[in-house]
């Protein structure tokens, strides 16, 4: 019976033969087709960072600072002229007194005044805080006198009405001072404002702010560091509009708001 069935050749006698499940995995393991990544968009440039509020102020009001200042110091040259005629002629000395006073960042400068006081005048006070435990008392907590016997004449019309102030318009060209913005003070003063020095520090001191203008007859010193403090807080170009604005009719009425 052998004989007679055809003789049938196995797959895998032959070397050139593949295994019979190869063709099968190769079908149920297809090759995944090509990844194709797309390009990458064109980088968009980002727009520019919005300006923060404080810094649009601040510009702003350094653009009021030299225009004001500018303006004023034109308008204002025969006034200047004729204060500085009188301060030469009523009381012979020195024109203009330029007081080592603390700015923005704590720096030190000149600031400007018509000399209201006499020649001796740290002399004078010296004597005086002395030999007077009121007027001691008052300087110590204000640092101001009302009857202060440095004062000349002249410089207490020139104080009243705030001519005094007005060669500090140069420290406002120069950046030293601001139109509005806490009263310069000396070093021995920083003590005063304590842990609040720093705000102070942070801005530029004025000619006249807002202590000046809401001031009463006698502000103690801690009452004037809370209007600066408050200043800062609300610091913006309307508002120092709005103090310049309330400066001149508190000039005008011998307040002395500068």
């Amino acid at each position: 019976m052998n004989s007679l069935m055809p003789a049938q050749s196995e797959p895998w006698a032959h070397d050139s033969a593949a295994p019979p499940y190869a063709g099968r995995a190769a079908a149920a393991r297809p090759l995944p087709p090509p990844r194709l990544v797309a390009p990458a968009p064109p980088r968009r440039r980002l727009p520019p960072r919005p300006v923060l509020p404080a810094v649009r102020h601040a510009r702003a009001i350094r653009v009021l600072d030299l225009l004001g200042a500018a303006t004023a110091l034109v308008l204002l040259a025969p006034v200047l002229l004729a204060v500085a005629l009188a301060v030469k002629l009523l009381d012979p000395g020195p024109l203009l007194f330029a007081h080592v006073r603390l700015g923005q960042g704590g720096r030190a400068f000149r600031c400007l005044k018509f000399r209201s006081m006499t020649v001796d005048a740290d002399a004078r006070l010296a004597h005086l805080l002395e030999t007077d435990p009121a007027a001691r008392a008052e300087w110590q907590e204000t640092q101001k006198l009302r009857s202060d016997p440095r004062i000349t004449p002249l410089g207490r019309f020139l104080r009243r009405s705030c001519l005094d102030e007005l060669p500090q318009l140069v420290n406002v060209l120069r950046g030293e001072m601001s139109l509005v913005g806490p009263r310069p003070i000396v070093a021995g003063e920083a003590a005063r404002y304590g842990r609040h020095f720093p705000v102070y520090c942070s801005l530029k001191p004025g000619i006249t702010g807002l202590w000046q203008v809401k001031r009463q007859d006698r502000t103690s010193y801690r009452r004037r560091v809370a209007f600066d403090l408050a200043y800062a807080r609300s610091r913006s170009f309307a508002l120092n509009l709005r103090i310049l604005l309330l400066t001149v009719p508190s000039v005008l009425r011998g307040e002395g708001a500068c």
